[in-house]
């Protein structure tokens, strides 16, 4: 019996009683029935933080025939009781876990009354802080609400410097009344490869005597011993799964019947290995897919908006589906969200993103008390059997920054033994919950890590493990810096733009647009952001005409940054197998570091990356008097191309400097040729374009001085607008080279392409496809009219 649908929700004070839709959280709830204003919208957030001093109830009642059942909930997000007909049933406060209670006897015949009364989170998470025999410091430039960290909820809740802090609460899963009788739990899954055969075993949690199950053909039964079943199927010539970009995503339909009970599952046959070794330069870090070394190329993922009842599958199937447009292969749950929903998972599963889970503990120190770790103990053993049949999951995290934590506060830096031990007590707790449930998992302690039992400082030692690395952004070095590193696989970087003009419209008028408006200012959660955004186009711009533009130029720094550093990595391959950028989506509409607006909208940052993370691309390698010209390919076979170089000055006039063809290897980043510096005029850019002759294709460019060095020209750039049955053809000529030609749209949808150079005598075409019917006009940006106003 499903209890989800309608309920209500009061506070303590009796001062608010509304409807609540279940599953949902609070504050959307208040909000759509009126209570309080949009907490997105100018800085209402402010006004509404009280909302979590208060204790919260909701309630309904329904019909039953009273006979025995189970209460079954997912997601109780956070510090809940639970009460059915009066009686407490639960106690909770883990958001992260699944519950299954017991109503013995509790169920009546007729009319019954669930009550769940959610408490303070503020209040609870300042008594466990209270009651910790050492004090345990948390992230307070991160988190204005305090004492998350206590609490098993997700981090982000409490603020970030990219989050609003409004904690919510609710439920983000179900909840159900399921009858006592035959049951399947958890099925664990384990594979084994050899070329040309897939060993499956299968685990099936059950109640009853004997467990069958058939995939791929194959039929397979055994006895079940203390309450698990052991089945195993021998598949030859198994059809595999593949991330996205190196072959088909299949998935097999497993079906297991327990006694009158039935469960399925899909899943993909793949041996996914994460290869980690000591190794001249330090310690490798790769993955391995099926046998073959897979260049990682992604994002971070942080929940898809800031108050849980607002998301929805097919919003989110659209952020991922951006990613793998982008040819991303990899996102990062990062460990402040949460660990994401079964249908989650099961998209990452069709479209081929390979997902590094992080466990949910980031950037505090947090308690090692016996309760603290049996409640985390609980919940990675919960977590990891309910998704380890996932094909996408390819790696599980310890933590997020919990080693540098142990730098960041007095407490930690006066007693760095003590803390250190109780950072080890977390992190072996999780290790040996993961290795219970899941003995042949891929595990790394902690991002970043320079390796198992190493405490070093990864945000600058670039020879081992994994790397998050900062220094552009927070401490203000030039792109360049990125070029001076040279990660084994770096799982965090980033730099910040502002939001899309759409975006900033659904939180601010017009008259706030204005970097240093208070409504602005307070959709900037990173202290100093704005001011970093606009000092660093100093460097390389002419400042920008006025605020649009502002945004506009915003957007392509973030995207030239990014470039930078993946495109210098992926020169490194295979020394470098992975670069994740910070992060591909944003919870509400704010300043932050995504290439994906919220809402989805693609930043200029996602156009770029959907070129810079193309299987097959050449990258320029800055060296002291020349520039050379890298292959990179992964397609996983060799691959010849012919490439063409040229001089493009500021009139748009091209002069070719080389011609050749080069065959690419996948194994490793491949010379084509070598351009002296001397070569380009004080008024060229460097250009170049590749082609297989079929599917791979790309050009890209570089400038050797900052842009606002450079006398644009006014390109005086044509533009013809046609629409058809599947959106709008958008021509585009130039008079003079037109550096980062963006279009903007007054209605939601997506170009095909967009923060492209145009060269006079190379039209442009460009295919907008409108999400809704409906006409659209276009606005046109390029670096000149963003600079000089014409």
């Amino acid at each position: 019996m499903d209890l989800a649908g309608s309920w209500r929700l009061s506070d303590e004070a009796g001062e608010y009683d509304v409807p609540f839709a279940l599953p949902g959280d609070g504050i959307s709830a208040l909000c759509a029935a009126g209570a309080i204003p949009d907490p997105y919208w100018g800085q209402n957030e402010y006004g509404l933080r009280w909302i979590a001093d208060r204790n919260w109830t909701a309630s309904r009642s329904f019909d039953h025939d009273g006979a025995e059942a189970e209460l079954v909930l997912d997601g109780l997000d956070t510090v809940a009781e639970v009460r059915l007909n009066g009686m407490c049933v639960l106690r909770a406060a883990n958001a992260h876990r699944r519950w299954r209670v017991p109503l013995t006897g509790l169920l009546q015949p007729g009319a019954n009354h669930i009550a769940i009364t959610f408490r303070s989170v503020v209040a609870e998470g300042a008594a466990r802080a209270a009651a910790q025999p050492f004090p345990i410091p948390y992230h307070q430039p991160n988190c204005p609400i305090p004492h998350g960290n206590m609490l098993r909820k997700p981090q982000c809740d409490f603020g970030w410097d990219w989050n609003i802090a409004l904690p919510t609460f609710g439920l983000w899963g179900r909840i159900a009344l399921e009858p006592v009788g035959p049951r399947i739990g958890d099925i664990l899954i384990a594979q084994q490869h050899e070329p040309g055969l897939a060993r499956v075993t299968v685990q099936v949690q059950t109640t009853e005597a004997v467990a069958s199950a058939t995939l791929c053909g194959l039929t397979a039964s055994a006895p079940s011993v203390n309450g698990t079943a052991t089945l195993g199927f021998r598949i030859e010539a198994p059809d595999l799964w593949w991330p996205a970009g190196q072959g088909a995503q299949t998935l097999h339909t497993l079906t297991v019947t327990s006694g009158a009970a039935a469960a399925t599952r899909r899943i993909g046959l793949r041996d996914l290995t994460l290869s980690s070794e000591p190794d001249a330069a330090g310690r490798s870090f790769a993955f391995h897919v099926n046998g073959r070394p897979v260049f990682a190329k992604g994002a971070n993922w942080i929940p898809a908006d800031a108050l849980h009842g607002r998301i929805t599958p097919q919003a989110t199937r659209e952020l991922l589906q951006s990613a793998v447009d982008a040819n991303m292969n990899m996102i990062r749950v990062w460990g402040g969200g949460r660990y994401e929903p079964d249908w989650f998972y099961d998209l990452c599963d069709e479209l081929g993103l390979m997902v590094w889970q992080d466990f949910m503990f980031a950037c505090h120190l947090y308690p090692s008390t016996p309760d603290f770790l049996a409640e985390v103990d609980t919940e990675v053993r919960d977590v990891t059997a309910r998704l380890n049949h996932h094909a996408c999951i390819a790696l599980w995290c310890g933590d997020n920054e919990l080693i540098g934590a142990l730098t960041w506060f007095d407490e930690s830096r006066r007693d760095r033994d003590r803390y250190l031990v109780n950072y080890d007590r977390l992190n072996r707790t999780i290790e040996t919950a993961l290795r219970a449930t899941l003995p042949d998992a891929n595990w790394w302690p902690s991002s970043p890590s320079p390796g198992p039992m190493a405490f070093g400082d990864a945000w600058h030692d670039d020879s081992s493990g994994d790397m998050h690395f900062w220094s552009v952004w927070h401490e203000g070095r030039d792109f360049d810096h990125y070029r001076d590193v040279k990660p084994r696989f770096c799982s965090e970087f980033g730099f910040q733009s502002y939001p899309s003009l759409s975006a900033i419209a659904r939180f601010a008028d017009p008259q706030d647009w204005n970097i240093a408006a208070p409504v602005m200012e307070s959709h900037q959660k990173n202290t100093g952001g704005n001011a970093r955004i606009a000092e660093t186009m100093f460097r390389s711009f002419r400042f920008p005409v006025d605020f649009p533009n502002f945004v506009y130029l915003s957007q392509i720094q973030q995207g030239l940054a990014i470039h930078t550093a993946v495109t210098a990595w992926r020169a490194l391959k295979p020394h470098c197998m992975g670069t994740l950028y910070w992060q591909l989506n944003d919870t509400w509409p704010v300043c932050s570091w995504s290439s994906l607006d919220h809402g989805g909208n693609w930043k200029l940052l996602h156009h770029m990356a959907r070129r810079f993370f193309a299987p097959v691309t050449v990258i320029a390698v800055l060296e002291s008097e020349h520039i050379a010209l890298k292959g990179v390919n992964d397609t996983g076979a060799d691959l010849r191309i012919s490439l063409h170089v040229q001089a493009v000055d500021m009139a748009g006039r091209v002069r070719p400097l080389v011609e050749t063809e080069t065959t690419l290897c996948p194994k490793g980043a491949t010379p084509c040729t070598v351009i002296d510096r001397a070569a380009l005029g004080p008024d060229e850019i460097l250009h170049w374009h590749w082609s297989d002759g079929a599917s791979a294709t790309g050009a890209d460019h570089f400038a050797p001085r900052p842009w606002k060095a450079y006398d644009l020209r006014d390109p005086q750039i044509s533009q013809s607008v046609a629409q058809d049955d599947s959106g709008y053809r958008i021509t585009l000529t130039a008079g003079a080279l037109a550096p980062f030609v963006a279009l903007e749209a007054d209605v939601p949808g997506r170009f095909s392409d967009n923060a492209f150079p145009l060269i006079p005598g190379t039209p442009r075409v460009i295919r907008f496809t409108p999400s809704a019917a409906g006409a659209a006009q276009f606005t046109l940006r390029h670096l000149h009219a963003a600079t000089y106003g014409t």
